[in-house]
């Protein structure tokens, strides 16, 4: 069992970039595939960024490529979630989730076991 908890998210403006971290209980997140996912209002989650368990693979949905970076600590059980160059349209509820079936990152929200309670990040234009 793993217990995911997102913080970071905030209000800021078009250009500024923010950071989020998700931390983990349990002594199984250095074997997951982790995943941040979003969702805006009125829109389905869509998968975001993603990072195999060690950290090796990354995957990036295209909106996001060159801006937001993710990384991980495994000693920690933290992950990392740096967005630069932010737009309005970034703003969503950012969720983090876990993986603990496959060895490669899906962008595939079903394919995640764990989830975090999500943190809002709002961009004002």
């Amino acid at each position: 069992q793993v217990q995911l908890v997102e913080s970071g998210g905030g209000l800021v403006q078009a250009g500024g970039s923010l950071s989020l971290s998700c931390a983990a209980s349990g002594r199984t997140f250095s074997r997951y595939a982790m995943g941040w996912f979003r969702q805006a209002p009125g829109k389905e989650r869509e998968f975001v960024i993603g990072i195999s368990w060690n950290g090796g693979v990354t995957s990036y949905a295209d909106s996001v490529k060159g801006r937001f970076t993710i990384s991980r600590d495994n000693d920690k059980n933290i992950m990392y979630l740096r967005m630069n160059s932010l737009r309005p349209e970034d703003t969503a509820i950012y969720y983090c989730a876990a993986d603990s079936s496959r060895m490669y990152v899906s962008r595939r929200s079903d394919d995640y076991d764990y989830w975090g309670q999500g943190t809002q990040v709002t961009v004002s234009g």
